[in-house]
């Protein structure tokens, strides 16, 4: 693992690389911390975010599994219930669908059904999202198959520090947490300092503005960062992380300052998680906007696996700049490009 030590102390690595050192130093740290998964031990992991941990630890702790979600998963709760802390390993998010009874019926419902004698301190983690041509199958976010699970609490990083972070917070947690990884965020490089501590339900408020309130997480934090330079607008830009439990203190102090919201979501315009955002911010401060809230989606269609269109697919920078200028110059919901272009009604 090549890493690039900075003057501050801190570490340039891959964001694939802050995976792997999180859960290495959870497991030097808490010998109760093991890893299910497909190819995460000898081959060290598929996208390498286990490597080395099998040589360090051994393959009682580092457990390459047969191909069975359900089984592997199932495993980790039983193992939770009995004091280990298991960190399983799902591929891709949507082989998470032959485990999702494990997960949301079984390990997030344990803690209310036992009357609190029973805790369930798992993790599993997902690839997940578009970019790197894995067609339709393989490259959904899907944040909304767990994200209404009482119980379960979901996660999405957005660079290598908070990867790193995030990961060893839901590892220590007493509950079981669903860790979102974006599969195209896997290969950027950032600065990690080790000891810095983040919570989960905290967001992270990575541009002051006084604009507007652009809320974001996963990729397109990246690509926010992006279209605020583009626009040259005075935005405020917060990387929710958590979305559940989100940080609604956060986001409400930052919209009441700003008058304006956009949800900015690599995700399907029909059931995102920024319609909660939306749901919540207009409920609570509907005196305080100057225009309504919006968010800016893919559109409802399958993830396509031409390189050109799955480019086209999620929102661009130059895009989100457009939208986020036309909203301040009339105050009006601006049109989604689909839109614009006739590929919807």
């Amino acid at each position: 693992m090549t890493e690039q030590v900075l003057e501050s102390g801190t570490k340039e690595i891959r964001f694939r690389q802050a995976i792997a050192t999180a859960l290495a130093d959870e497991m030097r740290a808490d010998k109760s911390v093991m890893i299910f998964g497909e190819d995460v031990a000898v081959a060290e992991g598929p996208f390498k975010t286990s490597e080395g941990l099998l040589q360090e630890f051994g393959p009682l702790r580092v457990r390459d599994t047969p191909i069975s979600e359900m089984a592997f998963t199932g495993a980790a709760v039983g193992a939770a219930i009995m004091g280990m802390r298991p960190v399983v390993e799902i591929m891709f998010m949507e082989f998470l669908g032959v485990a999702l009874d494990q997960l949301v019926t079984e390990a997030a419902k344990m803690r209310y059904l036992s009357n609190g004698m029973l805790s369930v301190p798992m993790v599993v983690r997902a690839s997940c999202g578009s970019g790197l041509g894995f067609g339709s199958q393989h490259s959904q976010t899907l944040e909304n198959w767990v994200s209404a699970t009482p119980g379960l609490k979901v996660i999405t990083p957005s660079d290598a520090q908070s990867a790193y972070s995030l990961l060893r917070a839901a590892i220590q947690d007493p509950d079981p947490v669903m860790f979102l990884e974006t599969r195209v965020l896997y290969a950027d490089r950032g600065p990690v300092d080790t000891s810095l501590k983040m919570e989960i339900g905290k967001a992270r408020v990575l541009r002051t503005g006084k604009d507007i309130t652009l809320v974001s997480m996963g990729q397109m934090v990246k690509v926010c960062h992006e279209a605020i330079k583009i626009s040259g607008i005075d935005a405020e830009l917060i990387d929710l992380a958590t979305i559940v439990p989100w940080d609604r203190q956060t986001v409400l102090e930052s919209v009441k300052k700003t008058g304006r919201l956009v949800v900015v979501e690599e995700a399907p315009f029909s059931g995102g998680w920024g319609s909660e955002i939306l749901a919540a911010t207009t409920s609570k401060l509907f005196s305080s906007l100057k225009a309504a809230p919006f968010r800016i989606t893919t559109p409802d269609v399958p993830v396509p696996y031409s390189g050109t269109l799955e480019a086209r697919y999620i929102p661009t920078a130059q895009d989100i700049a457009r939208q986020l200028t036309e909203s301040l110059k009339n105050g009006l919901t601006p049109k989604q490009w689909w839109e614009i272009e006739g590929l919807s009604s």
